[in-house]
């Protein structure tokens, strides 16, 4: 039998490099197919291995309905407890716009807060009001895969907020999967034909299964508005909120702007 020999003890030393920037949780839908790369796609062109971002998935089923949406509310905490168990994290998001609008953002905030107090935290809800504050907005046009109900809640939820909503457009889709598939050139179309021949201050499209990022230079370009989405307002408010102020190129007029006090 051969020898051996257990050393306990060696000594080591530690360094923190990943997120020793910035930690970004985010709390993702099981039937979410978007939010994570989109992410990703805009935290790459920062190029910078200090910031990182860790995701859990909450349970909910890919039917998108009030009633739905509504049913996640218990299980927002407990997903974001998850997150580092008994670590920080800078910020900490849910990443849902329809339910952080049915459930009601500070509710969804004060959720989050629950699992990890000490960290700022956003949904898309919040980001989308931050943004289009950043902007200087008011009076916006909104788009959205969603029906008539959950489009109700939403238009409510940000007339709440002080903003005006002359246009909704939807593609009345209830299925996250199939909302995941809808392309670039379909939200192009369906943007201008809200744009065409308002009074508007910018147009925000709602839902981060919505595969919208890599073609807001080109709707801003075409619009000649301001545009944000679900995940792109929420990706830009995260970082601010974790006090990283880098512009991004290539992203749109947002990630040129700070957050407005």
């Amino acid at each position: 039998m051969a020898d051996f020999e257990l050393i306990e003890n060696l000594p080591f030393k530690t360094s923190q490099t990943v997120g020793a920037k910035a930690r970004i949780g985010l709390v993702v839908l099981a039937s979410d197919y978007t939010i994570e790369d989109e992410f990703r796609a805009l935290l790459a062109q920062l190029n910078d291995p200090g910031i990182a971002l860790f995701h859990a998935r909450i349970a909910n089923t890919p039917n998108i309905t009030p009633q739905t949406l509504a049913a996640m509310g218990p299980a927002i905490t407990e997903t974001a407890q998850r997150l580092l168990p008994d670590d920080h994290l800078d910020v900490l998001a849910y990443g849902c716009t329809s339910a952080s609008m049915v459930l009601g953002p500070d509710a969804v905030a004060a959720m989050l807060k629950q699992a990890k107090p000490e960290s700022a935290v956003s949904n898309p809800a919040l980001a989308a009001f931050a943004a289009l504050n950043a902007f200087g907005a008011r009076r916006v046009a909104v788009l959205t895969p969603y029906r008539d109900d959950v489009n109700i809640a939403i238009r409510k939820s940000m007339m709440a907020q002080g903003f005006e909503v002359p246009v909704l457009g939807s593609f009345n889709e209830e299925m996250d999967p199939v909302v995941a598939t809808i392309d670039a050139d379909s939200m192009k179309a369906a943007v201008a034909r809200l744009v065409e021949g308002r009074q508007l201050d910018a147009v925000f499209v709602s839902c981060t299964s919505l595969r919208l990022m890599h073609i807001i230079n080109d709707l801003e370009a075409e619009t000649g508005l301001p545009v944000t989405s679900s995940n792109h307002a929420m990706a830009w408010h995260c970082l601010r909120l974790a006090g990283l102020k880098d512009e991004i190129s290539g992203y749109g007029s947002l990630f040129r702007l700070g957050l407005s006090r």
